[in-house]
């Protein structure tokens, strides 16, 4: 679904907000997290001790791992990146990744079960491991009400591929998950580090595809641009670069097409910040793009070479989105979970030109912006996975392991932020995307995964 940031200001609910944050002024904090504007006030604690939220808002628990799904299979754990879809028939599908790799078959849609791995073995799939079962990464689908609110169906949707940790909607229905990984083709037989798409409305397994062109590295996330057909693709790596995908035929990216790595035109090539001094929050820097070569990558070093050609480098870059400009356009949000001076994480904004991927763009390039720099954990702790509201926020994932408590984090236009949410479980938040009509926030706890469905007056305090 793609979500208009901005355009929110011509909204009624907007002077709501706005008058609300006016009234309630000053910053809140608690022992967790601190807001710098309201939000929705201060969070309750849940009774169950697991999820807790703002006054007047509730969860559902959709899906649990460890369930046997519609097709017979386990739901696998590690519930991580998801999308939500719009269906024909007004139902709802959630198309939720499982980050899963060699080594955790256990955990993964076979379980111990050698009768449900000799099925899995018998079905669709990319790979198996050194030991012969089929690897446990991949997506399931849930097939949702048109509330949302009751699944409806759960079915694997795609399997035998490993550390499916992000991912992204297409405008034209699917899922792009993508692997988190290079394991090198001599330890499974088959290479690994690819994106692959899952259509939503798929009732079955699908045929894994790997779309080599658009790299192979330790992919994060995706984001379609609905004008162009660009993706653009984020890199989990402390050193990792911004990428984009310029396919032959939008919407066609099986059909292969030109992969490039983002640089400044001023020649500067690091955002992390580490030092304080490579880049001034909400200043903006004109972009250039970098031909990539050997883009299937076999000695992993895409990034380096792109890096020493003039790409920049960003602190593991994780989830992106897309958003809609008032002034017309389009612009994307991403994470990089340990950039700035604290490394507690970043968010960049990046808004294309007119003429992206065009031989015109040089002469109104891109801008990319450091939209915010967490200096305090309390404010944010490394931001993750994230999802753009229907008021015009961002909905901030945090995967801070070891931490016993991570939160859901808004973000204003202006680069503050608040707590809408705090699990009490030492494992992330992933996943986080609205219902197309804006009611429902569904949000993954990565382990043991539990799919969350989060309902309340959205309207009433931002």
């Amino acid at each position: 679904m793609t979500m208009t940031r901005r355009g929110f200001a011509a909204a009624s609910m907007t002077a709501l907000a706005l008058g609300g944050w006016a009234r309630m002024g000053t910053a809140q904090v608690t022992d967790s997290y601190r807001n710098e504007v309201p939000g929705y006030g201060p969070l309750v604690a849940d009774p169950a001790g697991y999820f807790d939220l703002p006054k007047g808002f509730s969860y559902r628990v959709l899906a649990k791992a460890g369930q046997v799904m519609d097709d017979g299979f386990i739901a696998p754990d590690n519930f991580d990146g998801m999308g939500c879809f719009l269906l024909p028939d007004g139902k709802l599908a959630l198309v939720r990744n499982h980050e899963l790799s060699l080594g955790s078959e256990f955990k993964g849609p076979a379980g111990a079960d050698p009768k449900l791995e000799a099925e899995l073995a018998a079905a669709t799939y990319f790979d198996r491991g050194e030991t012969g079962r089929v690897l446990p990464g991949g997506t399931t689908t849930l097939l949702l009400d048109e509330r949302g609110q009751k699944v409806v169906k759960q079915h694997l949707s795609l399997a035998g591929t490993s550390t499916n940790c992000a991912g992204g909607v297409t405008p034209w229905g699917s899922w792009l998950t993508c692997e988190e990984t290079v394991i090198d083709a001599p330890r499974t037989g088959v290479a690994h580090g690819w994106v692959f798409e899952v259509p939503a409305h798929a009732s079955a397994l699908v045929t894994p595809v790997p779309l080599k062109a658009m790299g192979r590295f330790r992919h994060e996330a995706a984001a379609v641009d609905p004008r162009t057909g660009i993706v653009y693709q984020t890199e989990d790596q402390a050193d990792g670069l911004f990428y984009r995908f310029i396919p032959h035929m939008p919407g066609k990216l099986a059909e292969g097409g030109r992969l490039q790595a983002l640089a400044f035109a001023d020649g500067h090539r690091d955002s992390r910040n580490w030092d304080g001094t490579d880049f001034v929050p909400r200043s903006a820097r004109a972009v250039r793009w970098i031909d990539l070569e050997d883009v299937e990558n076999p000695k992993d070093d895409l990034r380096h070479r792109g890096h020493s050609a003039g790409a920049v480098r960003f602190a593991r870059g994780e989830g992106i989105h897309l958003g809609r400009r008032a002034e017309g356009g389009v612009e994307f949000f991403f994470t990089c979970t340990s950039g700035g001076a604290g490394r507690f994480g970043q968010i960049m904004h990046y808004v294309p030109s007119p003429n992206e991927g065009t031989s015109n763009e040089a002469n109104q390039p891109g801008q990319l912006a450091l939209f915010h720099e967490s200096s305090n954990p309390q404010l944010m702790d490394y931001a993750d996975n994230l999802t753009i509201a229907p008021w015009g926020h961002l909905i901030v994932c945090e995967d801070r392991t070891g931490s016993k408590v991570n939160h859901l984090r808004g973000v204003t236009p202006d680069g503050q932020t608040y707590t809408l949410a705090r699990l009490n479980a030492d494992t992330e938040l992933a996943g986080a995307c609205f219902s197309p009509d804006g009611k429902t926030l569904f949000v993954n706890a990565y382990s043991p995964g539990r799919t969350l469905a989060i309902t309340g007056p959205w309207a009433g305090g931002v």
